[in-house]
């Protein structure tokens, strides 16, 4: 291809302006960095998710910079604490969208926050990841640019429910929840689809996750005649005070609820041990042992995390398998689809099977929740072993 004396000069008069001026030429933007709000809750009541999804997008997004980024473009996170707080996801949204102009936000990584941000986001038209489980965070129509890359409140309170009323074979419960919007969601959700199964819902609350004494909410609990405490929180402290409590009362009924009854942090909470025994939490089929065996791409993973000395023995391996596999889609969103909304949007509603550590995941324009039935389970907390669990009896492998 021939070049004309008349482009020479004007590349010429570029260059001379931008020596004149003392300012380079504008950069190249097949050069300039990629950016990605990120909105995770490093610190806070809420947190014990947040760090260990941190973990595994840290890491994610540093591999994909060392091996040279997205098309020689490295990846920038623009990361905001939002300090388990919604006023503050609220406030890194605008920051994040209107100024950053990021590409993509991924998070918040707690319902709390992304029941208050995910609207704003949306206004702002920015694709938007989340791990979040509240079911309305995810609305095609309201929120024709956000994704779902783990399952809906309603899929992990059905396996929930399924392991106390089907395998247990325990028909009165109590359901009790922290007064986050997660907390408070999640009950409300539960307490119907177990009265569904024929369940007798004998006591249900809201409590203050602060509350330091939990025996009087306890006692009610065991008075009612309940045989399974179902908790649903976020908050490490208020789930080890549940698990403290029973075993203070020697009330020997089994605790069946959120991950984060199995985390480090919860374990460390814990006066005793043993308080962790008859304790099942929600997990995830890809990340959990069976048979005394982790799936293969997960064992990989926990060694890849060892070899990198990432800290793990204070979270579960889920939460970092989630962090990894969202930098590892967004990449894979960059490369195939660029950093235009409309072309990520597009490229996102043909997701099929998506194969991360954590989940497979699959979208289509009608559908933004990717994650399956049958990867979600239930696990014994007191087997933990390098952030991940043993199935809980009554599962096959």
């Amino acid at each position: 291809m021939s070049i004309s004396r008349r482009q020479v000069l004007a590349g010429s008069a570029v260059s001379a302006a931008a020596l004149a001026s003392g300012f380079p030429a504008p950069a190249i933007a097949q050069s300039e960095p990629i950016k990605v709000g990120y909105l995770p809750a490093l610190t806070g009541p809420s947190s014990s998710t947040g760090v260990g999804i941190n973990r595994g997008v840290q890491l994610s997004v540093d591999l994909i910079n060392k091996e040279g980024g997205i098309k020689g473009r490295k990846i920038e996170l623009i990361s905001r604490d939002t300090q388990s707080d919604p006023t503050k996801a609220v406030n890194a949204v605008a920051e994040l969208t209107q100024r950053a102009k990021v590409s993509m936000i991924f998070g918040p990584v707690n319902s709390g926050e992304a029941l208050a941000a995910t609207p704003l986001i949306a206004r702002d038209k920015v694709p938007m990841l989340h791990p979040c489980w509240v079911d309305s965070l995810i609305d095609v129509k309201k929120y024709p640019m956000a994704y779902r890359q783990a399952p809906t409140n309603t899929q992990v309170g059905a396996g929930a429910n399924y392991y106390v009323v089907d395998v247990l074979k325990l028909k009165k419960v109590a359901v009790i929840s922290d007064t986050t919007g997660y907390g408070t969601d999640s009950a409300n959700t539960y307490v119907p689809m177990l009265k569904a199964k024929g369940a007798d819902v004998v006591y249900t609350n809201h409590i203050d996750a602060a509350n330091p004494d939990l025996k009087p909410e306890m006692l009610r609990m065991q008075a009612a005649g309940a045989q399974a405490i179902m908790p649903w929180s976020v908050n490490a402290g208020f789930l080890s005070r549940i698990c403290n409590t029973r075993g203070n009362m020697g009330w020997d009924v089994p605790i069946v609820g959120q991950t984060t009854l199995g985390s480090g942090q919860t374990k460390a909470l814990l006066e005793k041990p043993e308080y962790w025994s008859k304790v099942y939490s929600n997990n995830f089929r890809q990340v959990c042992y069976a048979n005394g065996k982790l799936p293969p791409k997960a064992q990989e993973f926990v060694e890849r995390l060892k070899a990198a000395k990432i800290e793990f023995g204070d979270t579960l391996l889920w939460w970092v398998a989630l962090g990894w596999d969202a930098g590892m889609m967004m990449s894979d969103i960059f490369k195939n689809a660029g950093t235009k909304n409309d072309d990520i949007v597009a490229y996102m509603n043909k997701v099929t099977k998506w194969p991360g550590i954590y989940g497979t995941v699959t979208w289509t324009p009608e559908q933004h929740n990717g994650f399956p039935d049958s990867e979600v389970v239930m696990c014994a907390v007191n087997s933990l072993k390098d952030g991940a669990f043993d199935l809980a009896p009554g599962y096959s492998a």
